[in-house]
């Protein structure tokens, strides 16, 4: 089921190719379907919004119900738990505190006479989230994403995520929303949803920036569109890597795979050991357990196509191996497992020890669980409250203090051959004189 390498030399070389299909460059068919699609909304706004989420979600929908309204999202409170409620208002809570942790401070500094320099940190206007609720509904993405855009002071939150077949939206979505404080619910999805974002229609307003996972070709969108708006990056199938000693309980490792299985067949899930016995109980412990998971097929299909064990000579190359594969999760299953969390510099987010498992940070801790992907995690970062604010330098000297620098400055604009550069600073300094 699971491929078993041997060796960190192996494991470099089959790694790359198994998941070879996280490039997107790849998708030349998808992502002609995808600008089509954008080229339609933005020429036709509505008509073409809504030709795509009959063929694709709910043949019956009308434009006066794109917007999700009031009454719709005061029956969901009804239609989910108590349970339900409570946890998501707890899990809520979690989010806040942690993204209230990341609030940035605008600066000023007046310390060199006649010179004051700063850094403004401004919310986004608006911002359009992306949430799935097709095949697999995801309330927590709500929380996750709109949680840190409150925090971070957004004006104007916008939520865009597909209709049921019978035009509903989820209710454990629309819950969360309202709990999150979302402004506006669109029943949009896909690349036509992003559109929808990036160039606005008669009912869906343009944002500022479009954060959120999706599908292939939400992705795909999200790419074409950036430069219209703002991206935070472009999410692709969950991923897990898992270090392990032999003091870790193997049963809990291939329940780590699993988790990271179920999500579909293009999840990736891996396991990296210095322990050969190690590795074969866990094998046979994640065959035990997935026998009993009701998506069972979807995770034995993963599995089977981007399922890995490895094992290494010793743990450093195995914390080696997780730096070069930059996985969306890591998780330490080691002796002295906070010790080791300097070992891992390339990570979305780090698990650390037998009782902190993925979907504690999936649906509760706090941080988002939006997570850079497909190796990103070499550059990006996780949705946090800096994806909603802008950073702005301010400026501003006296005349004396502009002349003291006139010469460099001259110096510095003629070298690069910018005369009118020179020019604006001369001119200020002959008249401060």
């Amino acid at each position: 089921m699971m491929r078993l390498i041997n060796g960190a030399a192996e494991a470099r070389r089959t790694l790359p190719q198994l998941f070879a299909g996280a490039v997107l460059d790849q998708y030349e068919e998808q992502e002609r379907t995808v600008r089509n699609i954008l080229a339609d909304v933005r020429a036709r706004g509505d008509d073409a919004v809504l030709e795509y989420e009959r063929r694709f979600a709910c043949e019956s929908l009308r434009a006066d119900r794109l917007l999700v309204g009031s009454r719709e999202i005061d029956a969901a409170t009804d239609l989910v738990s108590p349970e339900f409620q409570e946890a998501a208002e707890r899990a809520a809570l979690n989010i806040r505190r942690f993204h209230e942790r990341q609030l940035r401070q605008s600066w000023m500094d007046f310390s060199e006479p006649g010179k004051i320099l700063g850094q403004r940190y401004t919310p986004l206007a608006n911002v359009g989230l992306c949430v799935p609720g097709q095949k697999a509904p995801c309330p927590s993405t709500v929380l996750m994403l709109a949680v840190p855009a409150r925090v971070a002071g957004v004006d104007r939150v916008v939520m865009i995520t597909p209709p049921q077949p019978d035009g509903t939206v989820n209710p454990g979505i629309l819950v969360a929303a309202r709990l999150a404080g979302v402004d506006e619910i669109y029943r949009v999805s896909g690349a036509q949803g992003v559109a929808a974002l990036a160039f606005g229609t008669e009912s869906v307003p343009q944002v500022e920036k479009i954060v959120g996972p999706g599908n292939l070709y939400v992705t795909l969108a999200k790419r074409a569109v950036f430069g219209v708006v703002g991206i935070e990056s472009l999410p692709g199938p969950s991923e897990v890597m898992i270090v392990a000693d032999d003091s870790a309980p193997p049963e809990y490792a291939a329940a780590e795979l699993l988790a990271q299985a179920e999500h579909g067949a293009d999840s990736s899930a891996i396991l990296v050991t210095d322990s050969g016995s190690f590795a074969e109980a866990a094998l046979q412990y994640v065959e035990q357990q997935l026998a009993e998971l009701p998506r069972r097929e979807h995770a034995a299909a993963s599995l089977a196509q981007n399922g890995v064990v490895v094992v290494t000579k010793t743990l450093t190359e195995a914390f080696a191996l997780v730096n070069e594969r930059a996985p969306e999760h890591a998780v330490l299953l080691v002796r002295d497992a906070m010790q080791q969390v300097s070992a891992i510099r390339n990570a979305g987010a780090i698990f650390v020890g037998p009782w902190s498992p993925v979907p504690l940070g999936d649906y509760y801790a706090g941080p988002s669980h939006v997570l850079p992907t497909a190796t990103t995690a070499r550059f990006l970062s996780g949705v946090g409250v800096d994806d909603f604010l802008k950073r702005t330098s301010v400026v501003s000297y006296s005349a004396e203090a502009l002349t003291a620098a006139a010469a460099d400055i001259i110096t510095l604009a003629e070298a690069e051959g910018f005369a009118a550069h020179a020019n604006a600073i001369r001119i200020r300094a002959a008249a401060a004189n």
